[in-house]
């Protein structure tokens, strides 16, 4: 898109309705919304059926979240360009997401011109993030000490890491469920895929392990 004129074309990855309709109403006509999807096997199929110059995705949904629909998609129209939004801003996120083919990252406080100029940017080739989140993949990719993928985490989907997260900060099941807008029985599905990922038997080893990451 050489064109400062042009309107990229975008499609948006979210598996919250609300936030969708908010990013279609903040982006306005800065670019030309093409579709959107709620989860990822939906995703995949349509972005390779629409081919947009941009797609906008959520880091954490189920199923393995922005990576996956980026690992899919890549692997079939490398062309496509991606632009992953969080509410996260943990260093393992954005690199995890970045190594799958992200050309950018930012956070969900990013306001929608800002948004509109960071799609514009990655469809114009250029690699785009907040801020404080240029630190971590420059830190990474330079191959500096920290912050790294840690192999063990790196196994982990998306969702299960922010499950291991907040259980690594003492909240109960029903808070976890509560802040993530999943269910306590998903929550308790979860947790017990990190225990056998990990090769843990019991919620005080996982809370130990997370802090020896320093990942709470």
């Amino acid at each position: 898109m050489s064109d400062p004129t042009a309107r990229p074309s975008v499609f948006i990855v979210d598996d919250h309705q609300l936030f969708r309709s908010g990013v279609r109403a903040e982006l306005g006509d800065g670019v030309d919304v093409v579709g959107d999807a709620d989860e990822v096997a939906a995703a995949v199929e349509l972005i390779t059926e629409r081919r947009p110059e941009v797609v906008l995705v959520d880091v954490h949904m189920p199923d393995g979240g922005g990576r996956a629909v980026i690992e899919a998609v890549a692997a079939v129209d490398p062309d496509i360009r991606f632009l992953a939004i969080s509410v996260s801003d943990a260093a393992e996120d954005v690199i995890s997401v970045i190594r799958a083919g992200a050309r950018g990252y930012v956070t969900k406080t990013i306001s929608g011109p800002e948004l509109a100029d960071a799609i514009r940017r990655v469809a114009d080739g250029d690699a785009v993030f907040s801020p404080r989140l240029a630190g971590f993949v420059l830190d990474a990719f330079a191959g500096a000490e920290a912050p790294v993928v840690d192999p063990e985490l790196d196994q982990l989907t998306n969702r299960e890491r922010e499950v291991l997260r907040l259980i690594a900060r003492g909240y109960a099941y029903k808070e976890i469920a509560r802040q993530l807008e999943i269910s306590v029985k998903t929550v308790e599905t979860h947790v017990s895929a990190v225990l056998r990922k990990l090769q843990l038997s019991s919620r005080h080893e996982l809370t130990r392990w997370a802090a020896d990451r320093r990942l709470t």
